[in-house]
Order: C-alpha cells, then structure tokens, then sequence
C-alpha cells in the first residue's frame, strides 16, 4: 500500500540547456505532464539527457517540490515550483 503523504521521488529526463539553468540556480521552476501524482514535498531527480545522441550524460541534480499550479497551463499539465538543488554526479 502506498502512502498518500509520503513524498515520492521521481527522476525525469531534463535536456541539457535546461539542467544546466536548474544548476545554476537560474531555473527555479519545471513544466510537467502530471502522469505521476506530483506533489509539494516530492523530489525530483533531474537526469541530463542529450537527445541527439540519445543517452544520458550522467550527470544528476535532486530538487524539492516546493509549489504547483496548474494556472494557464496546457490540460493536464503543471508547473512545479523547485529548490534545495543537490549536484549528484
């Protein structure tokens, strides 16, 4: 059984320009489809992924869930607010 209040951890593929802006403290927020139940608190693990040669680089960075809306967005989609990066790799 899942446990509705415990935060989740999602890892999600990021391209480059974008994890490096998330890095640099400049990118405070993500645009998700919301197909997983996202929430205030979760972590998201922001995966580099370089689409033209089609792998990941290795390179993560973890953030918060610290805010959501779904205000003037595209149905079924949210903006996630994010802090309190941490470089893994």
């Amino acid at each position: 059984m899942v446990d509705e209040k415990k935060p989740r951890i999602h890892e999600l593929k990021t391209e480059p320009q974008y994890f490096q802006a998330v890095l640099d403290g400049h990118k405070r927020f993500e645009i998700r489809k919301n197909d997983r139940d996202f929430k205030v608190g979760d972590t998201l693990v922001l995966k580099e992924y370089n689409a033209d040669v089609h792998a990941f680089t290795g390179r993560k960075v973890e953030v918060t869930v610290t805010y959501m809306t779904d205000y003037a967005q595209q149905q079924g989609y949210l903006v996630l607010g994010i802090g309190g990066k941490v470089e893994i790799a």
